[in-house]
Parts: structure tokens; sequence; C-alpha cells
């Protein structure tokens, strides 16, 4: 069984950047699909990008494309959210988030998650 563990968030201005990094073990990481999603204070949880077992193809949120970047290193077990260009409506509790098969933009689809990591954008 993969277990999930988030690092890399903080408190940023807008406009600058974070990158998230989500370490698993425990089970064979290059056979799943890994995604990010997010959750804001009183709002519902919401995907932010996906990636693949081989690094292709990705997803994103429209929210989010063109300044967020998913990437993995199967060989190191983790998978990275370059956060870019950041907003105050990018703060959230990020989590990675792990399922086997297909990628997904679906949260009820991912079985195994992290804990979740905050992410401050101040104005």
């Amino acid at each position: 069984q993969v277990k999930l563990a988030e690092s890399g968030g903080g408190s940023v201005q807008a406009g600058g950047s974070l990158r998230l990094s989500c370490a698993a073990s425990g089970g064979a990481f290059r056979t799943y699909a890994m995604a990010w999603f997010r959750q804001a204070p009183g709002k519902e949880r919401e995907f932010v990008a996906a990636v693949s077992w081989g690094s292709a193809p990705t997803y994103y949120a429209d929210s989010v494309k063109g300044r967020f970047t998913i990437s993995r290193d199967n060989a190191k077990n983790i998978v990275y959210l370059q956060m870019n260009s950041l907003k105050p409506e990018d703060t959230a509790v990020y989590s990675c988030a792990a399922k086997r098969g297909l990628v997904q933009q679906n949260a009820g689809a991912f079985g195994l998650w992290g804990q979740g990591t905050q992410v401050t954008v101040s104005s």
C-alpha cells in the first residue's frame, strides 16, 4: 500500500512561486496515476493537476493552466507541483492522491491520500 507525504507548502506573496513535493513509500509508485487537489476554507475540494504513471499525459484545472506544472520522478518516488505566478485565490490545503489505472480528475476515484500541506498567498 502506497503512503503519501506532502511537503513544500508555506506562505508567499502574490506573484511568487512554491514547489510542492509528494513522496510515496510502500508500494509500486510507478504503477499509480497521481494528482493534486486543493481545498480552501468553506469550499469543496477541487482538482488541480494530474499525471499518468508514465509522466504523460498531464491534466490541469483551467484556473491553474499555464501557471502550475505537475511532474513525477519514478526513480525517486516523488511527484511535484511547481506553482508559479501564485494568486491569493490559490490559498488552500493541497493534497496529493494516488490511484491505480487511468488518471482521472474526480477526487472520488482516488483511494490514497496524503495529509495535505498549507499554501497561503497574500496580496
